[in-house]
Formats: structure tokens, C-alpha cells, sequence
């Protein structure tokens, strides 16, 4: 094996392996900050070393023995922790390989939900679970999100640094605060997912990458959750809309909106995976939840293997149902879009015209959007590109820009 496919190899292991070896590792030193940069001193040691002896028979292990060994250098140093060091002392046998299943597991859990603590800004949570989970450099967090490498990293060590200053602990909340914290956990995920899926800003319309990553992050937490049905309506729901990606952008990298995309292009296996989970969601279930309302209507356009199948009224009942679960006017704009394919452009338009003026949604370029294409179908075109043009103008996606203005120019 050359040093170049040494090196590709412990860039796989370490995508692999970086969210258990750093899960792991905050267990034993209750610090998400001095895990990572354990785990990065074993993976230095790893580039340095593997090139020579080879890749080891099984590489997480090594990368966990050599942190842990580093973690029992570090508190001898430190004279402040040397009662850590007698409690290490009890856990930590340099000669065993790797904790047992279920320990990794609840560190990992653990990992899950102090990298998405409702502490942290939304964007803090975001970075620090793309790096200790997803295994992300700072480089491609940057990338995905288009802002600067310094901006990211900031971010990572002003997250690392309140859980510490804080004393956040490293834990499962108790089942009266877990309601909460999980729906930090699935928001963080679903945001992720959302960025690859229509990015908010840049030259791409998706960024596959993202959402492959929030899908992985996803069945994770669905392994080590398996009785939480809205863990697994969030996976169903990615699930099913990632199925779409392949239909979702042209030759040119255009956009494809729903109803104009070949479904023959539609990836089938991830299809069967969303419905299954959906199946879960629901059996695990009393009352529905946002994530699996939402997984639901995606559902009905998977099962529909031409768009004029689609069971638009069942559509427009499970928006109402999620427009009371949620209060959220964007909620409210979708629903306005199903009423329209399920009774009309009128009847869609007339609830659109009731929270045309909602605060929230002053700079959301979907509003005129969705607005311009209801009066288009009504025949009030002058109106309508208005719209268009508008929503142009809002969107900060070079190529959904285009498609608008395309829409204004054929109005």
C-alpha cells in the first residue's frame, strides 16, 4: 500500500470512527473540547505512523488505545485532576481494544445531545455536530454553509468553550427535560438535511454531501433511540425526500421542481427505507408528530408514480393537522399549495392572502413565489410577474434566481 492510500484509508477510518473515539474519550474526561483534540493527537499519530507499520488490523481500536493513553499522559501533568486520574485508573485497560457495544453507544447518545444543547447558538450546535459527529474539518463545514473557514472554527471553539465554562454535562436528560432536548437534537439534524437539500445561498442548488451526513446523523440516533417515533419520522422523512435528489437538478444544474421531475429517476430502495420508517413512526405513535406529518405527505408524493396520482386532498388534511401541531406560517404556505392542486389556485390564494403580511415571513422568497404561480394559473399574469420578480430579487441561490426569473419572464 503507497503512503497515498495509507493516508485515503485513515481519512475513511477516521470519518468513520471520529463521533465513537471522541464519544468515548468526553465519557471518560467529561470535556467535548479536550476529547476532540485527543482523538485529532491519536489521528496525527496515525499519519505518522501508519505509513510505515501499515494500517492496523482494527484502527479504532488503535486510535482509542493510543487517546486514551495520551488522556492518562495529560492528567498526570495536571496536578488538578488527579483525582480523575485514580476514578481513569478503574476504567481504562490500555490492553483491551474498545468498550463494549452498549457503552459506545451511550457515550455516543451522550455525544448527541451535548453537541446540540439548547446552550449553544443554532449555529454553534450545527458546526460542533458536523465536527465531533459527522467527522467534518473545518474546511467543509465552511464550504456546505459558504461562509469563511474562520467563521466555522470560531464557532467550534466558542462551542467547546461554553459547554466547558458552563459545566454542561455530558448526559441523557431526564425523561422531563428529554422532549425538549430531542427536539433540539432533530432540528439541528433536519437543518443539516435542509442545507444540502435546497441550499439557502450559492452557485448549486443542492449539496448532495449535506444531506448524505444529516441522513447518516439520522439513522444514528434512530440505532440508539429505537422507541422515540418522531427520531424515526425525521429519518423517514429525509429518507424519502432524498430520494428525489437525482431528479431534482438538470443537465446544466438547474432546478426540477416536484411536479416536473421524472420519477422513473426517483431512487426506490431509499423509497422502501422512508416508508418503513414511516411504518415505525407511526406504530410507535398516540398522536402524530411534526416530523412524521411531514414524512407522511412525502409519502403520498413517493407512492404517486405520476404526478396527476397524487392524493392531494389527504395532502391538504395532514397540513391542517400539522398548521395546529405547529402555529408556523410557512406551514400555513404549504398548505395554501395544497389546497390550491386539491380545489383550486382560488382557494389556495385565499389563504395565502391571509398571512401575506405575517412578519416572519417579510424576507422569504417562497411567499412570492408560491404567490406568482397561483395568480400565473388564474390568468392574472401581470400580477403574477410581479411576484416573480420580486421573489428574484429576495433569494440568495444563483439558480433559483434564474428559475424565477425565467417564471416572471414567461408571465
Amino acid at each position: 500500500m503507497t503512503a497515498t492510500d495509507t493516508h485515503r484509508a485513515i481519512e475513511a477510518v477516521w470519518r468513520i470512527e471520529a463521533a465513537r473515539l471522541i464519544a468515548g474519550l468526553a465519557g471518560l474526561v467529561r470535556d467535548v473540547g479536550l476529547a476532540e483534540e485527543l482523538a485529532q493527537d491519536a489521528l496525527v499519530a496515525a499519519l505518522e505512523q501508519w505509513p510505515e507499520s501499515g494500517v492496523p488490523r482494527n484502527p479504532g481500536a488503535w486510535l482509542m488505545t493510543v487517546s486514551k493513553r495520551r488522556a492518562i499522559d495529560l492528567i498526570r501533568r495536571n496536578e488538578r485532576l488527579q483525582r480523575n486520574l485514580i476514578e481513569l485508573g478503574h476504567r481504562v485497560d490500555l490492553e483491551e481494544e474498545l468498550p463494549e457495544v452498549d457503552e459506545i453507544e451511550d457515550d455516543l447518545l451522550r455525544l448527541v445531545f451535548t453537541a446540540c444543547h439548547p446552550a449553544l447558538s443554532m449555529e454553534a450546535r450545527v458546526a460542533l455536530t458536523l465536527r465531533v459527529l459527522g467527522g467534518l474539518t473545518t474546511d467543509e463545514i465552511a464550504r456546505a454553509f459558504l461562509v469563511p473557514e474562520s467563521t466555522v472554527a470560531q464557532r467550534v471553539v466558542r462551542a467547546k468553550r461554553t459547554l466547558a465554562d458552563r459545566k454542561i454535562p455530558f448526559e441523557v436528560p431526564q425523561s422531563a427535560d428529554l422532549a425538549d432536548r430531542l427536539s433540539s437534537v432533530l432540528e439541528v439534524i433536519y437543518l443539516v438535511f435542509n442545507e444540502g437539500y435546497s441550499a439557502t445561498a450559492g452557485d448549486d442548488w443542492m449539496r448532495p454531501a449535506l444531506c448524505e451526513d444529516a441522513l447518516r446523523l439520522g439513522r444514528v440516533l434512530a440505532g440508539l433511540m429505537p422507541k422515540e417515533p418522531e427520531v424515526h419520522g425525521l429519518v423517514a422523512l429525509m429518507e424519502i425526500q432524498a430520494s428525489r435528489a437525482g431528479a431534482r437538478v438538470g443537465p446544466s444544474g438547474e432546478p426540477i421542481l416536484l411536479l416536473e421531475q421524472n420519477r422513473a429517476r426517483w431512487d426506490r430502495l431509499l423509497i422502501r427505507r422512508g416508508l418503513a420508517a414511516l411504518d415505525l413512526a407511526e406504530a410507535l405513535a398516540g398522536t402524530l408528530g411534526p416530523y412524521t406529518l411531514q414524512a407522511a405527505i412525502a409519502a403520498c408524493h413517493a407512492r404517486a408514480l405520476i404526478p396527476e396520482e397524487t392524493d392531494w386532498l389527504r395532502i391538504a388534511s395532514l397540513y391542517e393537522s400539522l398548521a395546529r401541531l405547529s402555529r408556523s406560517p410557512v406551514v400555513e404556505l404549504n398548505r395554501a399549495v395544497a389546497l390550491s392542486m386539491a380545489y383550486g389556485p382560488a382557494v389556495g390564494l385565499e389563504l395565502l392572502d391571509q398571512i401575506v403580511d405575517e412578519p416572519s415571513l417579510k424576507d422569504y422568497h417562497l411567499l412570492p413565489s408560491v404567490r406568482g404561480d397561483l395568480l400565473f394559473k388564474l390568468g392574472r399574469t401581470a400580477e403574477a410577474r410581479a411576484e416573480f420578480e420580486r421573489a428574484a430579487a429576495m433569494t440568495r441561490n444563483a439558480r433559483e434566481r434564474a428559475l424565477l426569473e425565467e417564471r416572471a419572464a414567461a408571465c
